[in-house]
């Protein structure tokens, strides 16, 4: 019988105008405390961003992202929060904000091959 690991996952999501609550899902961070694994990746549909919001900070809304697949990644470059555990890591990650870049409530489930879950649910959720 194949090994299953318990994980969770947030949709990170872009909320152009904060006060409406509406959102574009962007990506996904995927998080799995017995494998120390985590990971985020993301798909900024600017074209979604500008119907709900026509001067939008794209490029601005790309880097912020781009900072949250860095720490995701334990990079340098993410300062101290990304030299930090995966577990804070996520944890930090998935917090809740009032920003333009908000995460779903982490959710749990069993995987098998983390890589492919974490694949199968960035084409599911972000496509």
């Amino acid at each position: 019988m194949q090994q299953k690991y318990q994980y969770e996952y947030a949709i990170v999501r872009v909320v152009p105008v904060v006060e409406r609550e509406e959102f574009v899902n962007a990506g996904v961070i995927l998080f799995c405390k017995k494998e120390k694994f985590i990971r985020m990746k993301y798909r900024l549909c600017q074209d979604k961003i500008l119907i709900m919001k026509p001067d939008a900070e794209v490029e601005e809304i790309r880097k912020n992202l781009e900072a949250f697949r860095i720490i995701a990644d334990g990079e340098k470059e993410g300062g101290p929060i990304a030299s930090l555990d995966p577990a804070e890591r996520f944890r930090w990650l998935s917090a809740v904000r009032s920003a333009s870049i908000q995460t779903s409530m982490p959710h749990i489930g069993l995987s098998a091959d983390l890589e492919k879950t974490f694949n199968t649910l960035f084409d599911e959720m972000v496509g």
